[in-house]
């Protein structure tokens, strides 16, 4: 086993024992031993399997890929310069300047935590769904069923054929749908001038122009804008439509879009999202296999406080 091997389980290991699962957002459990994270936790807010945590600090598995490896940094709550350290331990670049940064640093993480049940989901500056906690999955369904690159908003709103992109499990309708639209076409040209360099944004702007044409009429528009709010409608088979209020919170250092859900104070839709949350996410929402290092996992992370448009 060479040094980088070690290096990589020992300092995986050492991040997991110094987070505590309050700082996780993990609920307390009686009789713990172990000050900080358990694996399974770990694996669990990481989107991987136990078995795979357990390879990757035992030096059995040294090559995570970028993608899990940017899980492990958020479930871990890395500072930027440990998601970069943590990269070169995996054989990675750390991800360059200019490229959409899909981190979520630990005091955006704290912020989140203290946002309770209110249902939350973090976008990156593409709009791919990268953070959903336990209330968010409650009233739209979690997507474990829909692989990571998939989650994407604007492949919900305007898709492509062929492709699958959702964010949401339950039929989900606009108030206006024409400036809804118009908004997140108009965010995502504002976000191609912050990353005119980075391939999965590049690919995405060309995929749906070329395969949605009302994506390509509004994008020929050339308006730029950031998307600040909107209202939706979550159309639920057990407790009925649900109408709520979605403000969008950026974050001016990383581009990261908070999207905060509220209904009316009093309303029947207050009294609806109560009873989503209690009923909590279906039972059917599966996981997709991920077989990039030869396992089954999702590689998005949750939030378990209140648990992971």
């Amino acid at each position: 086993m060479d040094a980088q091997e070690t290096s990589l389980g020992a300092t995986l290991r050492a991040w997991r024992d110094r987070l505590s699962p309050a700082a996780a957002g993990l609920p307390a459990r009686h009789g713990r031993r172990a000050p900080g994270l358990r694996r399974e936790e770990l694996a669990e807010l990481a989107g991987v399997s136990v078995d795979y945590v357990v390879r990757l600090e035992q030096g059995r598995a040294v090559a995570p890929s970028a993608q899990i490896t940017g899980a492990l940094a958020r479930a871990l709550q890395l500072t930027h310069p440990e998601r970069d350290h943590l990269h070169r331990l995996a054989g990675l670049l750390p991800p360059g300047a200019g490229m959409i940064d899909d981190h979520i640093p630990p005091g955006i993480h704290r912020v989140l935590d203290r946002l309770g049940d209110t249902p939350v989901s973090v976008y990156a500056a593409d709009w791919r769904l990268i953070w959903w906690n336990r209330a968010w999955a409650a009233l739209l369904g979690a997507p474990q069923g829909v692989l990571p690159q998939e989650r994407n908003l604007v492949a919900s709103r305007l898709p492509v054929p062929g492709t699958r992109g959702t964010v949401a499990l339950w039929p989900v309708r606009a108030d206006n749908p024409d400036e809804s639209d118009l908004a997140v076409v108009a965010d995502l040209r504002q976000a191609s001038a912050r990353y005119p360099n980075d391939p999965r944004l590049a690919n995405l702007i060309s995929r749906t122009t070329a395969g949605n044409p009302r994506f390509a009429r509004l994008w020929a528009q050339a308006e730029v804008r950031g998307h600040r709010e909107d209202r939706k409608t979550i159309i639920r088979p057990d407790v009925g439509e649900i109408t709520v209020d979605c403000d969008v919170l950026t974050d001016s250092d990383t581009d990261l879009k908070i999207v905060i859900y509220t209904v009316v104070p009093g309303s029947d839709d207050e009294s609806k999202l109560a009873l989503a949350l209690v009923a909590g996410q279906p039972d059917h929402a599966t996981t997709p296999p991920d077989t990039t290092n030869g396992r089954t996992a999702t590689s998005e992370p949750h939030n378990l406080h209140s648990r992971p448009s």
